[in-house]
């Protein structure tokens, strides 16, 4: 599991540039009928929610004219009451107006993710577990979506293949067995990587704590298979529970003493926050 996902501090603007490119095109042929005196105009949110990509929202304006100000009224991670207004933005008409969808789309997107994370950290306060995202990205957005699951109140299991091992199913039908698998992982990877193996029954959970799992996914296990995995387990190692998990659920899975809940919908199926631009 890592930390708080650092950006690099050119990844917002490339991220706007890609979302301006295909909006844009060769121009935007609308904002060229109206006059480009500077105007003033509010972001309003009109619902619930949690704050998540302001950077990006300013990287899309920014991309367009850099003389655009936008002044904000909450940070990333804040709640947003209903109708609130979150900022107020002045500068040329022409690149407000052209960058509003763009701009929209992506704190739409990364807000949704941190509400929805945050609905899920609500549910689970007062046990032991914590919240992680997955794999379940938007492709060229996960590093964007894993900060909206921080801002929420998330925690982020790995970025990538990269700079974690996590064992599944499909690597263990090649004759290997765990015992194998975990031995090669701990030979070959540094220290400070996370190993961790997916178990898909209690018979797997016992062969994986045997051979020294540092950490073990739990595959689709009820809430009774999840409270026998976690005294099976007698802390040996750290169990985190997958698949199968939503919000009518999770409370009930929480309680079993697992130390932590993946959820692939929190990035995978995004419900987005409704913003509106309107200039005055």
């Amino acid at each position: 599991m890592s930390t708080k996902p650092h950006f690099p501090q050119d990844y917002p603007d490339r991220i706007a540039q890609l979302a301006l490119d295909e909006d844009i095109g060769s121009g935007d042929l609308t904002a060229a009928l109206i006059p480009d005196a500077d105007v003033q105009a509010q972001l309003v949110c009109r619902e619930k929610a949690v704050l998540a990509g302001t950077a990006f929202f300013e990287a899309v304006f920014h991309r367009l004219d850099k003389s655009v100000n936008v002044k904000w009224s909450i940070a990333d991670g804040s709640s947003i009451h209903p109708d609130e207004v979150v900022c107020i933005l002045t500068g040329p008409a022409r690149a407000i107006v052209t960058g509003e969808r763009s701009a929209l789309n992506l704190l739409q997107l990364l807000s949704g993710t941190a509400t929805i994370t945050h609905h899920y950290v609500e549910l689970v306060h007062g046990t032991k577990a914590k919240i992680l995202d997955t794999r379940k990205t938007i492709p060229g957005l996960r590093l964007a979506q894993k900060y909206a699951v921080h801002c929420g109140g998330g925690h982020n299991h790995r970025m990538g293949l990269y700079d974690g091992i996590l064992i599944k199913e499909n690597h263990l039908r090649h004759g290997i067995k765990i015992e194998q698998i975990l031995q090669r992982a701990r030979a070959g990877t540094e220290q400070n990587i996370l190993v961790e193996i997916e178990v898909e029954d209690l018979q797997q959970l016992h062969t994986a704590l045997d051979a020294g799992a540092q950490r073990v996914l739990l595959d689709n296990f009820t809430p009774s298979q999840l409270k026998q995995a976690v005294t099976l387990n007698g802390g040996r190692a750290e169990l985190e529970a997958s698949g199968g998990i939503d919000l009518n659920n999770l409370r009930a899975i929480a309680e079993t003493g697992v130390d932590f809940i993946s959820i692939g919908a929190i990035t995978k199926n995004v419900c987005a926050t409704d913003f509106s631009l309107l200039v005055e």
